[in-house]
């Protein structure tokens, strides 16, 4: 908390402050700290995937959906094909589309 106050739009600290809460299941705190993420570096992409895990943990799954939709166009935007396709994967696997090989 405190780097926080040293530095309140440091993007790596909320990211940092909101997957602690959620290993400690805070999800009021963790949906805090991952929609002000969303909301004043959305560029940070990271964020994505683990505040759709977390909808889809609340059983959320159509904000879930559109969280991920969200981050595979941040994640286009930034150039970043790994991330785009951990994106796609959660995105698919919360459509009900998840694909085993054989």
């Amino acid at each position: 908390m405190e780097f926080l106050e040293s530095d309140p739009n440091d993007p790596f600290i909320l990211y940092a402050l909101a997957t602690e809460y959620n290993v400690q299941n805070d999800v009021e705190k963790a949906l805090a700290y991952y929609l002000q993420l969303i909301d004043k570096h959305p560029d940070y992409v990271g964020t994505y995937y683990h505040l759709g895990k977390l909808y889809e943990k609340q059983q959320l799954s159509e904000r879930a959906i559109q969280i991920y939709k969200d981050g595979m166009v941040a994640a286009r935007r930034k150039n970043d094909n790994h991330a785009f396709s951990e994106l796609q994967g959660a995105y698919n696997s919360a459509m009900g589309m998840d694909y085993e090989d054989d």
